[in-house]
């Protein structure tokens, strides 16, 4: 083990995967500054899957393309809800974003062209987005580390937000991430608290060998 952190570094490895939130809630204190820059720097030294990087990142500076990025995530919010086979009124009422109140926002998209790139990824083309969720979890456990919160929007079409984004051919966005300073950060996820479901025990994520036949999948709260 001579490669190993010092026990002070590795507690703040834990404590940053484990008081880690998505975060719905901003306050107005200004972000330190430097800041973006090495969450940026965080997120493109994620692990790929033949190195291929295929991550794209966004800042959305223009408050017009702000409020356009916020409108769509509206649309695919009352969308959703149509949706649901129970609890509308609830979910409705459940804050699923903070684009209006946070410092930054970014969006997160897969590369043109990902197509060509075979290595790891022959029988597995999924692992592209795989390797863009590692960046963003670098980008979000190192926004905990600093302080600094962040949120991961997944309700949007993903067509419209390309199109005005003036994303190429082949490009597509997967997340929206609002970045900002926070009050304080939950004990719980928020889902949790709000009853949207629990931390499933590890008996249930957690095999050995073989798929126990008895295994449960993931119960949806509506």
């Amino acid at each position: 083990m001579d490669h190993r952190f010092s026990q002070e570094k590795i507690d703040g490895v834990y404590q940053a995967i484990y008081a880690r939130r998505d975060i719905r809630e901003f306050t107005q204190e200004k972000l330190p500054e430097g800041l973006m820059d090495r969450l940026f720097h965080a997120a493109h030294f994620a692990p790929s899957v033949g190195y291929m990087q295929p991550w794209r990142m966004i800042h959305i500076k223009s408050p017009e393309i702000r409020q356009q990025v916020a409108d769509l995530v509206e649309a695919e919010r009352q969308s959703t809800a149509s949706q649901l086979p129970s609890r509308q009124q609830e979910f409705l009422k459940l804050k699923i974003e903070g684009i209006a109140s946070c410092q930054e926002v970014v969006v997160i998209a897969l590369m043109q062209g990902r197509e060509a790139h075979i290595f790891g990824r022959r029988t597995m083309p999924e692992m592209d987005l795989a390797s863009a969720a590692c960046a963003i979890q670098n980008m979000w456990l190192a926004a905990r580390a600093e302080g600094a919160g962040l949120g991961w929007v997944s309700f949007f079409e993903p067509e419209k937000l390309a199109k005005l984004l003036k994303m190429p051919e082949g490009a597509t966005p997967i997340a929206i991430l609002c970045i900002g300073s926070v009050a304080q950060f939950p004990e719980k996820p928020l889902l949790d608290i709000l009853g949207w479901g629990k931390r499933l025990p590890m008996e249930q994520v957690v095999f050995t060998d073989l798929w126990p036949e008895d295994a449960p999948s993931t119960p949806p709260a509506y």
